[in-house]
């Protein structure tokens, strides 16, 4: 059983990098984290509570420069990455070759097909290493890669719609109770944190308040992840991100036609044997249908569902924190699983 296990962060200055310090913070296995600032100017000053003045009070946050001598000497093991996309991947190669171990929170290395990855458009200065870390790399949904995710060095972290739309529609792929030939819909609606922290003209909020927005159809950055990991193609999903005016929050609405008519018992039978163990799915019993608000500040991954009188046609609802279980929640759990703990330890 590992002890005061020393990790670190970098880009606890945005709002996944945030949730990611308070649970570490209070973990009961770890040294208290380093904290990593990318930018002296954009990161805000030289402590996290420069940035969020809530924590004013509360202890020291200093925020250090990345030096991985530094990091070194103070016997970190594990790296957390909450960065841009790009930053991450030209820094895991680093982190790698200095024997840290690392959890990446960006899009930087959760797909492994080019053409999925090709929406990022990395450019990588070794194209040879990349690759190698491209297949070394393990997609952090601990529901489905559990053993993979326990002897990884490099995890990465899947993203917040992918996980609320995987989860859900996981267990009935896997038992071949989907017509895939008819399709499967996904209207997925997220709060402005999924987002980011930097700001634009759509999350600005004279754009977001009092409205709702559709963005992103048909490319997606998730939408690789999803197909990968569900083994579809790209004619049997139709994902359509929605912009909700709130903070956080996600609600997927799947639509999802059945390759034999089921009842209801059936179909909650085949989540619950699926999901038997897993300590942060809830499977909600019809007609009972989850809501952004039960999830909210939890690592839970809600599902529900209803199904038609013919017994052939299915809508799911999965609900997570964007912030939580679709970002810092399950880097955590990754993390126990990477030592040993149980996937519950920091995230009650």
């Amino acid at each position: 059983m590992s002890a005061g296990v020393k990790t670190a962060v970098l880009g606890a200055t945005g709002y996944s990098g945030l949730e990611l310090t308070r649970i570490l913070l209070h973990h009961p296995r770890l040294a208290k984290p380093v904290l990593l600032r990318r930018n002296h100017a954009t990161d805000g000053g030289a402590s996290l509570a420069d940035v969020f003045p809530a924590l004013s009070g509360n202890g020291s946050y200093p925020l250090q420069p990345l030096n991985w001598s530094a990091l070194k000497r103070q016997g970190v093991q594990l790296l957390f990455l909450a960065t841009p996309h790009e930053t991450s991947r030209s820094l895991v190669p680093e982190a790698m070759a200095q024997g840290l171990r690392v959890i990446d929170l960006s899009g930087a290395w959760r797909l492994k097909q080019a053409q999925n990855r090709a929406i990022y458009d990395f450019k990588d200065s070794d194209s040879i290493r990349a690759a190698e870390l491209t297949e070394k790399a393990v997609y952090g949904l601990t529901e489905l890669n559990g053993e993979r995710i326990a002897n990884a060095d490099l995890v990465a972290n899947p993203g917040c719609y992918a996980t609320s739309v995987i989860l859900a529609l996981a267990p009935l792929l896997k038992a071949g109770l989907t017509d895939r030939q008819r399709g499967i819909v996904s209207d997925s609606k997220s709060g402005v944190s999924g987002a980011g922290k930097e700001p634009s003209s759509r999350t600005h909020f004279v754009s977001v308040a009092d409205n709702l927005s559709a963005y992103s159809v048909f490319n997606h950055r998730h939408v690789g992840e999803m197909m990968e990991q569900l083994h579809l193609n790209l004619h049997e999903l139709t994902f359509t991100p929605h912009l909700l005016p709130i903070p956080r929050g996600i609600l997927s609405t799947i639509y999802v036609h059945l390759s034999r008519q089921l009842r209801s018992c059936e179909v909650e039978s085949c989540f619950r044997d699926f999901y038997s163990g897993k300590r942060w799915i809830r499977v909600f019993a019809t007609p009972k249908l989850p809501q952004v608000q039960f999830s909210l500040h939890t690592n839970y991954c809600d599902l529900g569902f209803c199904l038609a009188e013919d017994g052939r046609r299915l809508v799911l609802i999965s609900c997570v924190d964007n912030l939580l279980k679709g970002a810092a929640g399950q880097a955590v759990q990754n993390m126990n699983l990477m030592y040993g703990w149980k996937e519950e330890e920091g995230l009650q």
